[in-house]
């Protein structure tokens, strides 16, 4: 039996281009899922590290033991 060089090639083309098509919309997909996504923004949360009472009581039983 002879093996067929030029359907070997037509098949490559084809993967190719469903591999590459596909790649192309969950590129897609994955772009406007990102843009979509709002902004956190981290600063307005609060200010940051804050001793209190219980945290200062905390660090105070650590340095008893």
């Amino acid at each position: 039996m002879k093996k067929q060089a030029s359907d070997m090639g037509r098949r490559q083309l084809l993967k190719a281009m469903a591999i590459g098509s596909a790649a192309g919309a969950v590129a897609t997909v994955s772009s406007q899922t990102l843009a979509a996504t709002p902004k956190v923004d981290t600063a307005a949360k609060g200010d940051g590290y804050q001793e209190s009472d219980h945290v200062r009581s905390y660090y105070a039983s650590l340095r008893s033991k």
